[in-house]
């Protein structure tokens, strides 16, 4: 049997959980609307954009991201085929198994408005008062299981 405190642990991960999923898809449904961007697809683009000479590994950007080998392939490959000239890939003159991604300039103007939209979204989210105070409640209670 559970006790109270292991039960009151998972509620409060279950409810934290659910507080960051619903800003995700808040995230999610502002770069999509006005970007035709999914997040995962701005991360790419963030993540390129703070790598020196704004290049990674395709295994790099997988870890960054969290998605699996085909995921990832699969999200440049969409990129790729919306033919929109954010992403170019090359292959590793070092390691010719390897691929490169690397944002050109279309890719750093999209990136440039849609962080516009990514900010927006946030301080929007976060200005509500109840969201803050709820993030800090759980915080809070987290805390104070843990120390138990």
């Amino acid at each position: 049997m559970e006790s109270i405190h292991a039960k009151q642990l998972i509620t409060n991960w279950l409810s934290f959980s659910n507080l960051q999923m619903n800003i995700t898809n808040e995230l999610e449904s502002s770069l999509q609307q006005k970007h035709q961007l999914s997040l995962n697809e701005f991360y790419v683009l963030l993540f390129l954009n703070e790598a020196p000479e704004k290049k990674l590994k395709l295994q790099q950007l997988q870890t960054l991201v969290g998605l699996s080998q085909s995921a990832m392939s699969r999200l440049v490959s969409r990129f790729e085929a919306r033919d929109c000239g954010v992403l170019k890939r090359n292959v590793c003159v070092d390691d010719r198994r390897a691929i490169y991604t690397s944002l050109t300039p279309e890719g750093e103007e999209k990136l440039t408005k849609a962080m516009v939209t990514f900010h927006e979204t946030l301080e929007k989210t976060f200005s509500k008062d109840m969201v803050i105070e709820e993030l800090q409640q759980l915080i809070n209670q987290l805390k104070g299981n843990g120390t138990k």
